[in-house]
């Protein structure tokens, strides 16, 4: 009947007259169906991929619990989104749309209270940086620096060394004092990782920059670097730009790491507790982390594509 040009509405009163009752919207809706925009189609993957790398469930407890990536705000989870297959052109406003429905946000961090206590007879060596926190290649710039932790039982100190190339943690070590050997021991791990990648540092071509505290102007460890044939750097007393991408490393640990549940599901009651948390963070720092610094890379990843350059053969002519 409607195709002999009957129009909708006559159709469907006769139709209830003989107990069919259809609404117009009913046949129009089966008659054109619905176009379902695109945006709502990549809004959707978007959320579901974002929800999959978001959380995880705990093999051990059975618990729902955030994954470190959960951490990431807008910029980093379009970045992260355009790794994933078929997500390679992910927009800024789908991922914001997602995270607002799935309650995400980036963290933040706090303001960091100062830990650095310089040597009583003021003697230290120059400032070799200047705050150029750059460098052409690994092993040539580090910067090392110390943060701290509340526990249940007293505070516990967190050292770390950081190769300025690729932003990459090379040794850390926590204790529950700020003797000597809290800043010694990174450093030597720190040695040991990069000769066991077989990139050992070369004596003379390694500088190694701190603030003023006492522990990095003592005399175990100014002749712990001349015997390694590291170059000592200090910068000035109270200026934390001096030393501004270890600080930005303590302020990440903090945040990420210390601030949240990612890395430890409870209160940090023992020095243990920050060792299991601080093991975890820095295993993402390195190998999972995108860095916006990087180009979105993580420091492993920067830090293979240099050597890879390094090796690569030279194509024939």
């Amino acid at each position: 009947m409607r195709a002999e040009g009957y129009a909708v509405e006559p159709i469907l009163r006769v139709l209830r007259q003989q107990g069919l009752r259809i609404a117009a919207r009913t046949y129009r809706a089966w008659k054109r169906p619905s176009h379902i925009a695109a945006r709502t189609v990549t809004d959707a993957l978007v959320e579901d991929r974002i929800r999959a790398l978001a959380w995880k469930v705990n093999k051990t407890t059975g618990v729902v619990q955030m994954t470190p990536e959960g951490l990431y705000g807008r910029r980093k989870w379009v970045a992260l989104l355009r790794r994933q297959t078929g997500l390679a052109d992910t927009s800024r406003g789908a991922v914001d749309r997602a995270m607002r429905t799935l309650g995400l946000e980036g963290i933040r961090r706090a303001k960091k209270l100062r830990t650095t206590i310089p040597g009583a007879d003021g003697k230290r060596a120059g400032d070799l940086l200047n705050r150029d926190f750059t460098a052409s290649a690994p092993n040539r710039v580090w910067v090392t620096d110390f943060t701290y932790v509340r526990t249940w039982a007293g505070f516990v100190y967190v050292a770390f060394v950081v190769d300025v190339f690729a932003q990459r943690i090379v040794g850390w070590h926590a204790s529950s004092s700020m003797r000597t050997d809290l800043v010694m021991t990174p450093l030597r791990i720190a040695l040991w990782q990069r000769d066991r990648e077989g990139n050992p540092i070369s004596p003379g071509g390694l500088i190694s920059h701190s603030d003023a505290g006492s522990q990095y102007t003592s005399i175990r460890y100014t002749e712990h670097l001349d015997l390694e044939g590291i170059a000592p750097s200090i910068g000035t007393i109270g200026d934390a730009f001096d030393n501004a991408l270890m600080e930005t490393v303590n302020g990440l640990f903090k945040t990420e790491c210390i601030r949240t549940t990612v890395f430890h599901g409870g209160p940090f009651r023992t020095l243990a507790d920050v060792e299991f948390a601080t093991a975890g963070w820095v295993d993402w720092y390195n190998n999972r982390r995108l860095h916006g610094t990087l180009g979105m890379l993580t420091p492993v990843e920067s830090e293979t594509l240099h050597y890879e350059a390094l090796t690569r053969e030279p194509e024939p002519a």
